[in-house]
């Protein structure tokens, strides 16, 4: 895959960077004026200072860093955001405290991993009836029993 093409929207700004030669995602960085609490149950819009273009016919998948979440509670509070490929603005990640305690957020810090994918994109079309496998309807914890 060639090079992302990234801005820089805001002095301070840092390009995504991979923690190890095989990490799958690229760590995202805050790019903040202040640092920014966030009380527990708490959420807030946390600039990169970056705009990027994702290749046509990909989406960026921004994803929770497993340190900032298991340790510290902190994770994007969309589960998972995505960027599609026309998206030229600045990549924003939202994230939540689930924790107990107040966490700070200082600019330069480490605060997601992004990660660009394939994507499909099918027309849908409504049916009479759909093909019978060996689960068909069953739903939530169907195939565990």
């Amino acid at each position: 895959m060639e090079a992302i093409r990234v801005k820089i929207l805001r002095e301070g700004a840092k390009l995504p960077t991979y923690g190890t030669a095989e990490a799958a995602g690229a760590d995202l960085y805050a790019c903040l004026e202040n640092s920014v609490t966030l009380a527990p149950g708490e959420s807030a819009f946390i600039p990169t200072g970056i705009a990027l273009e994702v290749p046509k016919g990909c989406a960026g998948l921004i994803y929770a860093r497993s340190g900032l979440a298991c340790k510290r509670g902190l994770a994007p509070a969309n589960k998972v955001g995505v960027v599609d490929s026309d998206y030229r603005g600045e990549i924003t990640v939202v994230l939540y405290n689930h924790g107990s305690r107040p966490q700070t957020i200082e600019s330069g810090e480490r605060i997601a991993q992004f990660l660009i994918t394939p994507v499909l994109t099918p027309a849908y079309e409504t049916a009479e009836e759909l093909s019978d496998t060996v689960r068909s309807g069953g739903g939530f914890g169907s195939t565990g029993r």
